[in-house]
């Protein structure tokens, strides 16, 4: 689980991330899983974008998100989720305790 300031320092190194994925009118499933999960494992933070096309609550799909990649969601703006995931074999990402 994220502390505070952890969520803080992510959403401000999430700032200068330039890849974002996108998860439309096909929804969650397995190759949008599957190219999450290489995306979290080479980079621990992720920016998707979720489409107007995807008919669900966006808090829905963050959840069953988060829950498919063993990720935390950091925030939710608008129809945008920034994901995290440590990686345990390389830890790109330095969190202050």
């Amino acid at each position: 689980m994220l502390t505070n300031s952890q969520k803080k320092q992510l959403r401000t190194i999430s700032l200068n991330l330039k890849i974002k994925y996108q998860v439309g009118k096909n929804g969650i499933n397995p190759q949008v899983i599957d190219l999450l999960d290489k995306a979290l494992t080479a980079h621990e933070l992720v920016k998707v974008d979720i489409l107007k096309s995807l008919d669900k609550d966006i808090m829905e799909v963050a959840l069953d998100l988060s829950s498919d990649l063993h990720a935390e969601v950091v925030q939710i703006i608008g129809r945008g989720l920034l994901l995290y995931r440590k990686n345990k074999k390389k830890e790109i990402i330095h969190l202050s305790k």
